[in-house]
């Protein structure tokens, strides 16, 4: 263990970790897809550190962005106007068709917001959430998540009523898509009406579900979802925080499929992680009452002038290189890949994407699509594969079963390929070595 590392492990803390069993790389620096480890190695980011690196490491732009507003200004009250701040909001109410910004400084905080904001607005006090959610790690936002990171801290924040997604490989209905009648939205009717629609302030979802497996919606599915908001005057709060910002190849997920929400909150690609930096963003009638009623939240560091500034930079970046063209392009290169891998493993039962945003989920076996380890868990099996993408120096994000491809956007064919070989042969491995199958 080299001394930096040494001392990250002696004097600081690692998130969702078992300190003792924590083994960071020591990163000191990065170019593109690629980062550099302690030893000179190079590593392809095929998860874009945590799905946020969207213009890759160390872009020129944003950097030049950066600096420039540290030597003009540094900080700024969240009372007082900025140039950047003007300028992102300007840009944000541009780009999703919302109407005004509150600015925080990541994910979890949007979504704290946001339930405040709805609560307020409306005056009722329940939330609609999923299961198969994550919203973040502070205490409402954890609360509001569906999945097992909420446990240690429950019960929580009142007022949280979860659902069940549109998770199609695994229909919580036992449906089949012959046979679908899109229960995963007419039962949230039937839970509306349990609770009280009188009492419910929202429902909150991410636009395409990311850390629990990468649930990709039905087409029909946000349509349908909106028009049951507004039958009961529910707001639809859609988390964009990894989904959003060029992710999926648009702004937010959910102009894939037409509809718009009345708060979005984002994070990670608003600012490709350069700078810490989220938003709430609302519609017209969610601002106009704020004009005469109380916001009863702040940050001492809501508008921060650099994380504006960054934010400014690396939306004109997407702009300036066309990177959802670039999306749209590799992506769907990769999907043809990730479809062929499903054909070609035993362990591959399903692979789900939209943009660079996809996920494999391995299986024991397709008939029975039994996971290759269990929710809440892993495997001999899973451990196996991600030491062989670590040994062959790829960067990449799994859990459970699921295992993500979601590189930075600026990625080429080229490099695709290179972190997909090694993805092929880790899976030949796993049908070989571990499951006594041999791939053709």
């Amino acid at each position: 263990m080299d001394e930096v590392t040494r001392q990250n492990r002696e004097h600081t803390l690692f998130s969702w970790s078992v300190q003792s069993q924590a083994n960071p790389i020591h990163m000191t620096g990065g170019q593109g897809v690629y980062f550099f480890d302690d030893t000179g190695a190079r590593w392809l980011d095929f998860s874009s550190q945590l799905i946020n690196l969207n213009v890759g490491h160390q872009h020129p732009k944003v950097l030049e962005a950066i600096k420039a507003q540290v030597d003009t200004l540094c900080f700024a009250g969240p009372g007082f106007a900025t140039g950047p701040r003007a300028e992102l909001g300007t840009k944000l109410s541009e780009v999703t068709g919302l109407a005004k910004t509150f600015f925080t400084l990541g994910g979890s905080e949007a979504n704290e917001n946001a339930i405040k904001m709805a609560r307020h607005f409306t005056g009722r006090h329940k939330i609609i959430t999923r299961y198969r959610s994550y919203h973040g790690a502070t205490m409402g936002s954890m609360t509001a998540s569906g999945d097992m990171r909420r446990w240690p801290v429950e019960p929580g924040m009142p007022g949280i009523v979860r659902v069940f997604d549109p998770y199609c490989y695994r229909c919580p209905f036992g449906k089949t898509p012959d046979s679908c009648g899109r229960e995963c939205v007419s039962h949230i009717e039937e839970v509306i009406q349990m609770e009280g629609p009188q009492n419910i302030a929202a429902v909150l979802v991410e636009g395409i579900t990311g850390s629990n497996g990468l649930l990709v919606p039905p087409d029909d599915y946000y349509p349908r979802l909106r028009a049951l908001c507004d039958k009961y005057g529910i707001l639809l709060i859609t988390d964009e925080v990894m989904s959003g910002f060029g992710r999926t190849g648009t702004y937010l997920s959910t102009q894939h499929y037409g509809i718009m929400p009345d708060i979005v909150t984002c994070a990670k690609g608003l600012t490709s992680g350069y700078m810490p930096l989220g938003a709430v963003i609302v519609n017209e009638q969610i601002a106009a009452y704020f004009e005469d009623h109380m916001l009863w939240g702040g940050l001492t560091y809501s508008g921060h002038p650099v994380s504006c500034a960054a934010g400014v930079a690396n939306l004109r970046v997407y702009e300036e290189e066309r990177i959802f063209e670039n999306v749209r392009e590799q992506g769907a290169y990769l999907e043809g890949r990730l479809l062929a891998m499903r054909d070609r493993y035993a362990c591959v039962g399903d692979v789900r994407i939209k943009g660079l945003f996809s996920v494999l989920e391995l299986v024991r076996d397709k008939g029975s699509k039994a996971p290759l380890a269990p929710y809440g868990g892993s495997s001999p099996e899973m451990n196996a594969l991600a030491a062989y993408l670590k040994a062959h120096r790829v960067y990449a994000y799994s859990r459970f079963n699921f295992l993500w491809v979601c590189p930075p956007l600026v990625i080429t064919r080229a490099e695709l390929d290179e972190g997909l070989a090694v993805y092929e042969d880790a899976l030949a491995m796993l049908d070989r070595q571990l499951l006594g199958v041999a791939a053709d």
